[in-house]
């Protein structure tokens, strides 16, 4: 197919800006989350972009990384925050998955999802403030890798053996649709890439951004893990929490010991 139904699918779907989605059949799906991290990729520099702005213009590096949170926010209307406390509620809720997903249907948000929210922009926003303290280039650098690893576990979380918990709505229509080899492929050439962008600041800098990664994605798998046993499978509110809890895994990491 043409690849630009994927990268239309991925952009249309996990982003709000203005991409129109011209096919929405089971092979634009497998195409559109192998090109998700390059939606991701976008977003992120959207991200780094503002902050360092706001440190050009003389901001301190705690209004910056309110902005570099801000922007993906922004940049996909909430969705995956809204997932996130969806799914807070969901678990929190400690019910059967039917009830767990009816809850998660609700347009309300419950205390789980309140005090989920809180704490993963608290932690996002912490740690981006201590690496814009150190400089703006591991700021933007963790900005930019934290978008890209959230959608990378968007993508291996289509493997096949993740099924849909609804049979509608975005989970069923990626669910499994993405081949183990092929999500393998677009990991191996994301974690190279965030490897060679950490070269700029050196071979520390190369292989901490490469741990930051693993460390999301394992985080994000544990998650999906749990997601799957609790709901029966996945659901478009579980991708979006499975990629706020990625990037706020990949940014806490990349984080630790800076300055």
């Amino acid at each position: 197919m043409n690849p630009m139904d994927g990268i239309r699918f991925a952009f249309g779907t996990l982003t709000v800006l203005p991409v129109r989605v011209t096919r929405w059949d089971r092979a634009a799906a497998r195409s559109g989350m192998l090109w998700a991290p390059l939606a991701g990729l976008v977003v992120g520099v959207c991200a780094a972009a503002a902050g360092g702005l706001l440190l050009l213009l003389g901001s301190g590096p705690l209004l910056a990384a309110v902005a570099t949170a801000a922007v993906p926010a922004a940049l996909t209307r909430g969705l995956h925050l809204d997932g996130l406390a969806d799914v807070a509620d969901g678990l929190g809720s400690a019910k059967p998955a039917e009830d767990a997903l009816r809850i998660m249907k609700q347009s309300d948000i419950g205390p789980f999802g309140v005090l989920t929210l809180v704490l993963v922009l608290l932690a996002q926003v912490a740690a981006l403030a201590e690496l814009y303290a150190e400089s703006w280039a591991r700021g933007a650098l963790a900005a930019a890798v934290a978008a890209v690893t959230a959608r990378l576990a968007l993508t291996l979380a289509c493997r096949p053996g993740v099924p849909p918990a609804r049979p509608d709505g975005l989970g069923a229509a990626v669910a499994g649709a993405v081949p183990r080899r092929a999500a393998a492929g677009v990991a191996v050439l994301v974690a190279a890439g965030c490897a060679a962008a950490g070269l700029a600041l050196g071979l520390g800098a190369a292989l901490h951004h490469t741990l930051a990664l693993l460390a999301a994605l394992a985080a994000a798998q544990l998650l999906l893990a749990h997601c799957v046993r609790r709901f029966g499978g996945v659901t478009g509110d579980v991708f979006g929490a499975l990629a706020e809890t990625a990037a706020t895994a990949a940014l806490v990491v990349a984080a630790l010991g800076a300055g």
